[in-house]
């Protein structure tokens, strides 16, 4: 009986010292994120948060900080990701929402515009310059790429609303309103 409380009080021990340990790892990766956030430089912050994620894939922050990384580096497509992965932890976070509508509208904007296509298997990539540069006529969104908009649109619109009903005093509501306002009401040409 002794062995066995001893094998589980070491079993116990270790569990919490490896816990403790990749918590202590995670922090110290969002930290360093984080500073690389604030200087710019998008990619080793979205490199370190991924990290931060193959330790602990349950921390809202982390998912959240990684969406945000990935917006200020116009990738929309994987910011939704990550914007979804927070809120499937913490769905109870309005600017998760809101955010997530705003990379689904920039992402729309970005699709019919050219800036970034989609390829097989609805894979969304960035064109090379040269690519662009070497093009005969001007970029026209085929109709699976409109489509896509409208569902993007779609679901911006959804995610606003969302946030709205979650932070409906938030300084912001009359703005977000509005925009409710603009994605409901049919449109010829995008921004």
């Amino acid at each position: 009986m002794k062995k066995a409380l001893l094998l589980v009080s070491i079993l116990f021990v270790s569990v919490i010292s490896t816990a403790c340990i990749n918590n202590f790892a995670v922090q110290e990766l969002n930290s360093k994120a984080k500073i690389y956030l604030e200087e710019g430089n998008y990619e080793a912050a979205i490199d370190r948060l991924e990290s931060s994620i193959d330790l602990d894939d349950t921390i809202f922050e982390t998912h959240y900080n990684l969406a945000v990384a990935y917006t200020q580096a116009e990738d929309y497509a994987n910011a939704m990701e990550a914007y979804k992965k927070a809120i499937n932890i913490d769905p109870n976070v309005p600017d998760s929402y809101y955010s997530l509508a705003v990379a689904e509208e920039n992402l729309a904007v970005d699709l019919f515009n050219g800036a970034v296509r989609l390829g097989e298997d609805d894979h969304i990539y960035t064109p090379d310059a040269e690519v662009l540069e070497n093009e005969e006529a001007p970029y026209e969104p085929d109709e699976e790429v409109l489509g896509m908009i409208e569902s993007l649109k779609a679901d911006a619109l959804k995610n606003y609303k969302t946030y709205l009903e979650k932070a409906p005093a938030s300084e912001d509501a009359a703005e977000v309103a509005q925009k409710i306002k603009e994605l409901e009401s049919p449109s010829e040409t995008e921004d």
